[in-house]
């Protein structure tokens, strides 16, 4: 699937690759944060040691930096999105709308959730646009 970014999300991928010589795949923005799609495996190397590099490049934009990691399957990407709240499996259905249903430990609902039901809100957005998927639900 094809993603058209704006022109800000352009020059945030640009300044995190500049920072880091990691390319996001994707960027959200919503609000004070910026939401960075990285490459499978390169997720270590996007945040740095103790978090330094996301801390750094944080301070260049002026605003909150958060990583989701890209995986090969839909599945995996759900609960990559999800993270890190502890995700036991995610099914995908397709019976008139795509819906993921992720199974979540019960202990990290709200991690998975978010605060305002931020990070779920940023998971169907990225599930949206990479893998068509309608929806995200928690079980």
């Amino acid at each position: 699937m094809r993603v058209t970014l704006s022109a800000d999300a352009k020059r945030y991928i640009r300044l995190f690759a500049e920072e880091t010589d990691i390319n996001p795949l994707d960027c959200l923005i919503e609000g004070d944060r910026v939401v960075l799609l990285i490459p499978a495996g390169e997720m270590a190397d996007a945040i740095g040691p103790d978090g330094h590099t996301v801390d750094r490049v944080e301070e260049k934009l002026g605003r909150k930096i958060e990583l989701v990691e890209n995986a090969d399957t839909p599945a995996a990407f759900v609960a990559s999105a999800l993270a890190p709240a502890a995700v036991r499996g995610v099914t995908i259905s397709e019976q008139g709308d795509r819906i993921a249903y992720a199974e979540v430990v019960e202990a990290d609902r709200g991690i998975a959730i978010g605060s305002d039901g931020r990070r779920i809100e940023t998971a169907r957005k990225l599930a949206q646009r990479h893998y068509d998927i309608d929806d995200i639900k928690l079980t």
